[in-house]
C-alpha cells in the first residue's frame, strides 16, 4: 500500500539544519537497485533522481541497462537522457542538478529518491565539491608525452605509488582520471585522495544512504555475466554502431565510450579487437567496476546496509525510508 502519510507540507518535512532530505539507494552494478527503487516508489510518493554517469546519455540504452519506457513512465525520473554522448557532464553538474531537483520534489510534497552507483557523484553530493586546480596545459602535455613514450600502465603504476587510495578506485585503463590525479598531485603536491578527505561534510542536503552489498559476490558476478550476454543479444553492437554514425566526432576517448561494455564493443567495431572475446571482456570490465563500487561502499559507513540476495530487501528498505522521512 502507498503511505499517504509521507505527503507532508514542505515546512514540516524534518531535516538536519533545515537542509532538505533525500534518500540515496546505492549499490554496485547489477545489484537490483532499479527494481528496488520501483518497489519503493509503488509504496511511497517518490521521484527518482538517477545517480548514474552513463544514464545521462541519450541513445545509450542497452549497455547502460536504462529503465524501460514503462518503468520511466511509472515513476517520475530525472537526470536520464539529458545530454548527447559527445557532451560532458561532471560531478559538479550532478551536485547542482540534484540539489535543485531535491528542492523541487519537496515543493511538490513528494520524496526524492537518489538511485545509482556512480560513487564519485555521491561523494561530491555528500561531502561537498573540492577546490581543485584548473587544468594546466604544460603538465598535461608532459603527462601525454610520458604516456606516449612508456604507456598508460607506467602512469598508473606511478599513481599506485604516490596515491594508492585514488589508484584503487580507478580502472587501470581510465586514462583521463589517472592523468587528472597525477596532474593534481603535480600542481598541489598533495594526492587527490587528500583533497577529497579535506573537503569535509559540506552537503546542502540531509542524506540517508542505503547500500546494497551482497555477501556472496559470486552471485553478483553470475548476474553480471548473464546481463552482459543479454545486452549483446539485444543489440549492443548495433547501438554503438548507430552512435558512431549519428555522431561522427565520437571516438573511444569520449567519456561516453569509456563506459564499461561500450569501450570493449567500440574496440571490436573500430580497433580490430576479436569479437569472440567481447562477452568475457565486457563482463570482466563490469565485474571490475562492481569491485570498485563495493570497495567504496564498504568505506562509506552507510546508514542502512542490506544484502540484495538475502530474501527481499524491500521491507527493510521501506522501513528505513519511512523512518528517515518521518512518515
Amino acid at each position: 500500500p502507498r503511505f499517504s502519510g509521507c505527503l507532508l507540507p514542505v515546512s514540516e518535512s524534518p531535516a538536519v539544519n533545515n537542509a532538505p532530505k533525500a534518500f540515496a539507494l546505492l549499490g554496485p552494478t547489477a545489484s537490483g537497485k532499479t527494481a528496488l527503487a520501483l518497489e519503493l516508489a509503488a509504496r511511497f510518493p517518490c521521484e527518482i533522481i538517477s545517480l548514474d554517469s552513463a544514464l545521462v546519455y541519450r541513445g545509450m540504452d542497452i549497455g547502460t541497462a536504462k529503465p524501460s519506457e514503462a518503468e520511466l513512465a511509472a515513476v517520475p525520473h530525472h537526470l536520464i537522457d539529458i545530454i548527447s554522448p559527445v557532451e560532458a557532464y561532471s560531478a559538479a553538474d550532478f551536485v547542482r542538478d540534484c540539489t535543485r531537483l531535491v528542492n523541487e520534489i519537496h515543493a511538490r510534497q513528494r520524496l526524492p529518491l537518489i538511485v545509482g552507483g556512480t560513487m564519485m557523484y555521491y561523494r561530491a553530493l555528500s561531502s561537498g565539491l573540492n577546490e581543485l586546480p584548473a587544468a594546466d596545459a604544460a603538465v598535461r602535455a608532459q603527462l601525454q608525452d610520458e604516456k606516449n613514450r612508456y604507456g598508460l600502465a607506467h602512469l598508473y603504476q606511478r599513481l599506485q605509488t604516490l596515491d594508492p587510495a585514488t589508484a584503487e578506485r580507478l580502472n587501470a585503463n581510465d586514462s583521463q582520471r589517472i592523468e587528472r590525479a597525477l596532474e593534481v598531485l603535480a600542481l598541489t603536491g598533495r594526492p587527490l585522495s587528500e583533497h577529497f578527505q579535506a573537503a569535509g561534510n559540506k552537503s546542502a542536503l540531509t542524506l540517508h544512504a542505503l547500500a546494497l552489498i551482497p555477501a556472496d559476490r559470486s552471485r553478483l558476478h553470475r548476474v553480471i555475466n548473464r546481463r552482459f550476454a543479454a545486452m549483446l543479444e539485444q543489440g549492443l553492437a548495433d547501438e554503438v554502431r548507430a552512435l558512431a554514425q549519428r555522431y561522427p566526432e565520437l571516438d573511444g576517448t569520449y567519456p561516453a565510450m569509456r563506459c564499461v561494455g561500450y569501450r570493449q564493443t567500440w574496440d571490436c567495431l573500430f580497433h580490430g579487437a576479436p569479437w569472440d572475446e567481447l562477452p568475457e571482456k565486457g563482463a570482466a570490465a563490469t565485474r571490475q567496476l562492481a569491485k570498485r563500487q563495493l570497495t567504496w561502499l564498504r568505506s562509506l559507513s552507510a546508514d542502512t546496509v542490506l544484502d540484495p540476495y538475502a530474501a527481499t530487501p524491500t521491507p527493510a528498505a521501506a522501513d528505513a525510508l519511512q523512518r528517515f522521512f518521518g512518515c
